[in-house]
């Protein structure tokens, strides 16, 4: 069988964003439609915030699974640029990446307002901000008092912590997890995230993962989707604000962590480095 071209690699790199994005969204933009589209018909009977937490978890998991051979499965733009940034990926790929994870969120939020286009035409006729958070964030989940700032500061923390831990738990010097864990391990980052972080913004913590579905929401129907509760213009605070965050938690492993780190010599008493 003959090499792949550096051309036809490239080319399986983006595709593999495009299917590990669209997994992620799959499941993360359908438990959303299921718990709040549906629970609204059925007096919150399909599921509650932990559904919706452990749904996006394990959208995580499965399109790393999915992609992470092929290109990494990054499936974050601001995963992406931390990567460039701080770990050397070839910035060249950068906005490629980016565009193929946006790409698979789209495609992914298209079959899933397909799929539930009965359930939320009967919740939310109007195809309001009452069912658009099916789809894109909003500040304080559309129903609670969080201005743009509030939300916008909320991604830089959220994507910061989502980096960070990232940068841990897949650094060969550091602690990593054994036995192909690691898709598992950032899963269950995300969910923790979604558990702690998730009031002020909807933690999309992710610019693909937001503006791919909110594209997807605008185009069939909800005439509103490029603004929050208020009628402000609200879409860029999921773009810059992970996009700023993954850079800072990047920047942190980097200060606290990834510099002390142990390149040869190990200590008496601590996990042995990955070739010994």
């Amino acid at each position: 069988m003959p090499e792949p071209t550096s051309r036809t690699r490239f080319i399986g790199e983006l595709s593999a964003e495009f299917a590990g994005t669209m997994i992620l969204i799959l499941f993360g933009c359908g438990v959303v439609a299921q718990v709040v589209a549906g629970g609204a018909l059925t007096d919150g009977a399909l599921g509650d915030h932990d559904s919706i937490a452990w749904g996006w978890g394990l959208g995580v998991v499965f399109g790393v699974y999915v992609a992470a051979r092929v290109s990494g499965a990054h499936i974050n733009p601001a995963v992406t640029l931390a990567l460039a940034a701080f770990k050397g990926f070839p910035w060249r790929k950068v906005l490629p990446y980016a565009l193929a994870q946006t790409a698979g969120a789209f495609v992914a939020a298209l079959l899933v307002r397909w799929n539930y286009s009965e359930v939320l035409a009967r919740a939310d006729p109007g195809h309001t901000d009452k069912t658009e958070i099916v789809f894109s964030t909003l500040p304080g989940n559309g129903v609670l008092p969080i201005s743009q700032f509030g939300a916008f500061r909320d991604q830089i923390i959220g994507t910061a912590l989502l980096v960070l831990l990232i940068f841990a738990v897949t650094d060969l010097l550091n602690t990593p997890p054994r036995a192909n864990l690691a898709p598992f391990i950032i899963g269950l980052i995300v969910v923790v995230i979604g558990m702690a972080w998730g009031t002020n913004a909807g933690y999309a913590i992710n610019p693909a993962r937001d503006l791919g579905p909110r594209l997807a929401a605008f185009l069939t129907g909800y005439g509103g989707a490029w603004r929050d509760q208020y009628g402000d213009l609200y879409f860029w605070v999921p773009i810059a604000g992970p996009l700023i965050g993954g850079l800072v938690g990047a920047l942190f492993y980097r200060l606290l962590i990834s510099r002390f780190l142990p390149v040869a010599e190990q200590e008496p008493g601590r996990v042995p480095a990955p070739d010994q």
